[in-house]
């Protein structure tokens, strides 16, 4: 059949040299209609580009793809009224003049005049897609090898000489750089002694000298850290805390505050954070079941400890379970304003912890004024020991507790005090002392002991402020 021969013969011809490694084929589709396939290797790719290299290729070509696609569809148009041709002839079927065999020669020579035209046309296209491709390759080149340059200047290589390793340390393991798969990072810590670390605190002023980081006698307080500053009137005084022995689910990170000025006081705000508590953003407000007097409370062991308003009774209230566990009345205590300390508030009793646990300082009318001192049990608040003191109460500003020694402040509104008055519970005897302290707001309401944190805790006249010490070596 000469009509298929020559339609092979100008399938070659479009293709050129590509028909060297071209397929034809002739089959149905899914459909039933007869389609031409040819099927072309490319001439200098041996493979296609992995999907996330060929999207910026995409991106570059979509712009040609109506021209493309109307040339394709033109192509098309043209195979397809060869092949109405081609049926016609070989079943002799003759609708029209042109339907003769002359007639038929005519038209396959005007189709294949605007084949070669068609080829030339795609021989050029194919030029210019085989330059952009060439530009794409280059680019990708270009990108691997910044992004290698990036790796090496982000990720250097690890020195390991002996002047950039401590001693003792080991290396960290290095990244390969040529594989960006997930990798696991491991490294190994090194022991270095908390004498080499704790030589100084955060003021700058010497700590318990090595090997007197635990109890001692007081010898220095340093210069007051204002933390907060209250935002309202009934901010002027009160106590903020932390837990020495936190219990879960609160950490040494948690931090209460109180504001104590008012009648009927029993709000209580808890702060998850210290970041949270020092921009003033609560995470709980505890509504206590009974309002509270003065500001002698703490929190200890997940419960905070506090005198019931107008009574001698202390109450532990369960943080977490937001209950009251225990009460107790202590025998004889004086309460509101019968031996306050030298500001006033209501402070008749005095809550306070240090590292041998839970204590109330008050004062009886048996002792005269004198302060009193108790070890409470934390669980029910039984009394366990009672030490009787020769210090009035009400000439002392305030008082706290460290390694079972009682220390009083002189003044709570004079600039530079001092800690007067040190009871030692061990000997039961006391003497006097002259360590500086600073009232730097000039109005005291409230100094506790923090034993976990080795600072005094302070509420001067609407700042919470905090207070590194020193004790002597044992």
């Amino acid at each position: 059949m000469p009509a298929v021969q020559l339609l092979l013969l100008l399938a070659c011809l479009v293709w050129g040299v590509g028909a060297r490694t071209a397929q034809f084929r002739k089959a149905n589709d899914r459909s039933g209609r007869c389609q031409y396939t040819f099927s072309v290797a490319s001439p200098n790719e041996s493979s296609c580009l992995e999907q996330g290299q060929a999207m910026s290729a995409i991106q570059d070509l979509q712009r040609d793809s109506s021209e493309q696609r109307a040339a394709l569809e033109s192509t098309k148009a043209r195979l397809s009224y060869l092949e109405a041709l081609l049926h016609r002839l070989t079943l002799g079927q003759a609708a029209t003049p042109w339907d003769t065999q002359e007639g038929l020669q005519k038209e396959l020579e005007l189709a294949y005049s605007n084949l070669v035209r068609d080829k030339s046309a795609l021989e050029e296209e194919k030029r210019r897609l085989e330059a952009e491709n060439g530009d794409l390759a280059r680019r990708l080149e270009s990108s691997s090898e910044e992004v290698a340059s990036l790796r090496r200047g982000l990720c250097p290589q690890a020195r390991s000489t002996s002047e950039d390793v401590p001693p003792g340390s080991k290396e960290v393991s290095k990244w390969n750089l040529e594989n960006v798969d997930f990798q696991e990072l491991k490294s190994e810590l090194t022991e270095v002694p908390a004498s080499r670390i704790l030589k100084e605190s955060p003021s700058g002023q010497p700590r318990s000298e090595e090997g007197g980081t635990g109890c001692g006698e007081l010898i220095w307080v340093g210069e007051p850290v204002t933390l907060r500053t209250a935002e309202t009137l009934t901010g002027k005084y009160g106590v903020w805390m932390r837990d020495p022995q936190a219990a879960y689910p609160y950490t040494q990170e948690t931090t209460w505050r109180i504001d104590t000025v008012g009648t009927d006081i029993r709000q209580v705000f808890e702060y998850d954070l210290i970041s949270q508590f020092l921009q003033g953003y609560p995470s709980k407000v505890h509504v206590l079941p009974r309002p509270l007097e003065s500001t002698g409370a703490v929190v200890y062991q997940g419960s905070l400890y506090f005198q019931a308003a107008e009574s001698r009774t202390v109450i532990r209230y369960e943080l977490r379970t937001e209950t009251l566990k225990a009460e107790k009345e202590i025998p004889g205590a004086g309460y509101h304003g019968q031996f306050p300390y030298s500001w006033g508030g209501y402070t008749d009793i005095d809550l306070a912890v240090d590292e041998t646990g839970l204590w109330v300082i008050y004062s009886t009318e048996a002792a005269k004024g004198a302060i009193v001192l108790s070890k409470l049990n934390p669980e029910n608040l039984e009394l366990e020991q009672t030490w009787e003191t020769n210090i009035r109460k009400q000439s002392v500003a305030n008082a706290f507790i460290i390694c079972s020694t009682l220390y009083t402040i002189s003044s709570y509104s004079l600039p530079d005090a001092t800690v007067n008055f040190a009871y030692d519970t061990s000997t039961g005897s006391s003497k006097a002392l002259m360590v500086p302290f600073k009232n730097r707001y000039k109005y005291s309401s409230m100094i506790d002991y923090n034993p976990l944190e080795k600072k005094l805790f302070a509420w001067d006249n609407f700042n919470m402020v905090t207070y590194d010490i020193r004790l002597s070596q044992v």
